[in-house]
């Protein structure tokens, strides 16, 4: 794992033909701007939220899944055709479930074809890396229609190569026919977390951050998220600031189920306290008294990581959190990372919350040995499937 590109857990790289690494530092905020994260007072400014947008739930149905082929040697190095592995395993097993649209490389098309196979549709749009959940826009429902949410694409603020990512937002929705609308922030879809009720989570660290929204207020990004994402209550988690490349996305960290239930990634009891165990604990400590869009409390279940000794990837910034999990039509796909005895607990706790659904482990280690997950790699669209 020795190519410093390839990791999400390495925030600080350099790449060709973007000036470097921008320095990372406190939020942006303005004076008298909230200083602790948490469930903040109404936005100063901006509408509450557009009127008839709504920002829906991952298990509601989905028209297909999006994921990209991962393109780029100097990012991924001697594991890129490992890490396609990884990435066509994900690709076939959601498969089984849900249409999967694969964007690649033209000149790649081909080989991505082979490796995914058939029931893989892959279509020859330019990507450089595999991280969908970011790269294709956010969808949202507007008086009925599709409209698609272009987070702008900055390569996490500038740290990485990111010329054809930052173009996937306007190539998919021109080719699905879907309507754009680009947002007034940088984001990416890791970024945030809803329960399709009106209530968003969102990482600080990763939004309210001078890498990506330089001079913008805590309080002027929620009036941003509201009105673009249609959403009407945003909880605010601290994150991480300045320690992998996303700056700690909210999906890796927390997701919900339903509305008023999350599950709460939690190291494994005896690990040595570090940067991320205590963003769990300050998330928990946020939950304690923030209420949901609905005004209700939220109930928080603790998903718990394997052993790290137990599990079969490897490196310093391998991510084992099962809460970088997807939910697809009819399944929920989850990582298997070899811990049995982690592995089978995380795929109960997901199957009491998932009761209609089949849980689907899946090897995934190279992809989280740069960092990400299943949830980072995929990217749903809302509506039926087009043979329903």
């Amino acid at each position: 794992m020795s190519n410093p590109f390839k990791s999400r857990r390495t925030a600080l790289r350099s790449f060709a033909g973007i000036g470097g690494v921008l320095a990372l530092g406190a939020a942006a905020c303005a004076p008298g701007d909230p200083a602790e994260p948490g469930s903040s007072p109404a936005a100063a400014s901006g509408e509450e939220s557009s009127a008839g947008r709504r920002f829906g739930a991952e298990w509601e149905s989905h028209t297909r899944t999006f994921m990209c082929w991962p393109a780029l040697e100097r990012v991924w190095g001697e594991d890129l055709p490992v890490v396609r592995d990884d990435i066509a395993r994900v690709a076939r097993a959601v498969a089984e479930y849900e249409p999967v649209v694969m964007l690649a490389k033209p000149a790649q098309q081909a080989a991505a074809q082979r490796a995914c196979g058939s029931q893989v549709e892959v279509i020859p749009i330019a990507v450089d890396d595999l991280w969908a959940r970011d790269t294709v826009p956010v969808f949202v429902e507007e008086s009925g229609e599709l409209l698609g949410v272009d987070l702008n694409f900055s390569g996490w603020g500038d740290k990485q190569e990111h010329r054809d990512d930052a173009r996937i937002g306007r190539a998919v929705l021109s080719k699905y026919g879907i309507a754009r609308t680009q947002a007034p922030l940088v984001a990416e879809g890791g970024s945030f977390e809803t329960d399709g009720a009106g209530t968003l989570l969102v990482t600080e660290s990763s939004v309210v951050n001078k890498n990506r929204n330089p001079g913008k207020s805590r309080d002027r990004i929620e009036a941003e998220l509201k009105s673009g994402l249609g959403v009407k209550k945003v909880i605010w988690l601290a994150g991480v600031r300045g320690q992998d490349i996303t700056d700690a996305h909210v999906d890796s960290l927390v997701r919900f189920t339903a509305p008023g239930v999350v599950l709460l990634d939690q190291a494994l009891p005896g690990t040595p306290v570090d940067v991320w165990s205590r963003a769990a604990d300050q998330a928990r400590s946020v939950f304690k008294d923030a209420t949901d869009a609905r005004g209700k409390r939220l109930e928080v279940i603790d998903l718990p990581q394997p052993d790290f000794d137990e599990i079969t990837g490897r490196g310093d910034d391998f991510v084992a959190t099962y809460a970088n999990f997807y939910v697809a039509n009819g399944a929920v796909f989850m990582p298997r990372f070899g811990d049995t005895r982690a592995d089978d607990r995380a795929k109960g706790i997901l199957r009491e919350h998932f009761p209609e659904r089949e849980i689907v482990p899946v090897k995934i280690d190279t992809i989280a040995s740069g960092g990400g997950g299943i949830h980072c790699s995929t990217h749903d669209q809302p509506g039926k499937p087009a043979a329903e």
